[in-house]
């Protein structure tokens, strides 16, 4: 599992999303920006994160694990289920 730098600091943090109200464009594919990296922690239930490039990987994330989002990295997330969760952005 990737790992946050350790010379990134939180700067940004979403509001709680669950599976009605997770915003479209964290459905489909989308990328963050040059220097940003995310952090996806899910607070109850599961979600699965795909990353799309280089290679595709998904993980089952839950609350035991997190998804790192590395910057520029095109990913999408999808509940599976009931789920709640935030992202936290790094730089």
């Amino acid at each position: 599992m990737k790992s946050l730098p350790n010379n990134v600091t939180p700067y940004k943090r979403t509001p709680e999303f669950d599976e009605s109200t997770i915003p479209k464009g964290l459905l489909h594919e989308h990328q963050t920006k040059a220097a940003v990296w995310g952090k996806i922690v899910v607070l109850d239930g599961e979600l699965q994160y795909t990353i799309n490039e280089p290679e595709e990987e998904q993980i089952i994330l839950n609350q035991d694990s997190v998804g790192i989002v590395e910057p520029t990295i095109r990913h999408e997330v999808k509940p599976l289920g009931k789920v709640r969760f935030y992202v936290e952005f790094y730089r």
